[in-house]
């Protein structure tokens, strides 16, 4: 591991929040990444026989291929400078992305998580939705194949198989990544026999970007995966609830935590501020409090 890990990987981290916080903190989390990035680039000494995100360190990767998902999402495939290893990142591992779109002296940092298996060699895949006036998602959409993005690796939650029964994975609209990352790392794992159970909530039924990738894993998974879809502005004759991700629709999901089945779920919580702010409340005052779970069932990416 390069010097220096132990005291950047907290910069990082704290970048990731500044995302959901004031313009002052994320002004200060671009300084700090600069002085991150400008310290990395002169004690780059990664070892080029391991796997390229494996340890700390800002990667510059090549853009192989664009493909639009729907109205405003992207997948973007980024090659991997070994063609026969995979990225080294674990479950629930996030990327930091770094720019300078448009000639800007102050760097745009935003954290993605990649959609690929992470066992796959050669390649990362990242969904990014665009969204109005958004700095880094319009850069990222303007890419084109042989453009390049430079990136750190970022740890979340550790996964530990059969820690948890069952896991509820609570999202709402581009949120729906790291869950899709950890479902699928779950349930391809033989080792691994946790139940998942997907909440969904989008605007509209074009936002469900990972309908078929869901319907396939509960196709070969029955009794083991779960995903339901709430959706904001239901198209007409829509097979889908109408509304917000609530206690009734988390109750009608399973996920009443008073039902034995549910006394070990862990709850991991990705979503607008709104949305959070309304399962997680202040002081156990949230739709998850009152559907019976404690601070340390629920985690929020």
């Amino acid at each position: 591991m390069p010097p220096g890990t132990t005291t950047l990987q907290p910069v990082l981290r704290a970048t990731h929040r500044a995302t959901a916080m004031g313009t002052q903190v994320a002004f200060a989390a671009a300084v700090a990444g600069i002085g991150a990035y400008a310290w990395y680039l002169r004690n780059n000494t990664t070892k080029p026989d391991k796997p390229v995100f494996s340890s700390f360190g800002f990667r510059t990767l090549r853009l192989d291929s664009t493909e639009l998902i729907n109205h405003n999402t992207k997948k973007l495939r980024f090659e991997l400078p070994d063609a026969s290893k995979p990225s080294g990142l674990s479950l629930t591992s996030a990327l930091l992305t770094i720019s300078f779109p448009n000639g800007r002296w102050l760097p745009v940092l935003r954290p993605y998580t990649p959609v690929s298996d992470l066992n796959e060699p050669g390649y990362i895949e990242l969904m990014v939705k665009l969204y109005p006036n958004g700095k880094q998602s319009t850069h990222l959409h303007s890419l084109q194949p042989g453009d390049t993005l430079t990136f750190a690796p970022i740890k979340e939650l550790a996964w530990t198989p059969n820690k948890h029964q069952h896991v509820a994975l609570i999202a709402g609209g581009a949120g729906i990544t790291p869950m899709y990352q950890l479902a699928r790392g779950i349930l391809h794992n033989p080792d691994d026999q946790t139940r998942v159970t997907v909440v969904w909530g989008v605007n509209t039924d074009e936002d469900i970007f990972l309908k078929d990738e869901f319907a396939a894993m509960a196709n070969k998974y029955p009794g083991r995966f779960k995903a339901v879809y709430v959706v904001a502005t239901p198209d007409a004759g829509s097979p889908h609830q109408r509304g917000f991700v609530t206690k009734q629709v988390l109750e009608g999901a399973g996920l009443a935590a008073a039902e034995e089945k549910n006394r070990d779920v862990k709850v991991l919580v990705c979503g607008p501020p709104a949305m959070e702010k309304a399962l997680k409340g202040k002081k156990g005052t949230g739709v998850l409090a009152e559907l019976g779970y404690k601070p340390d069932q629920v985690y929020s990416f």
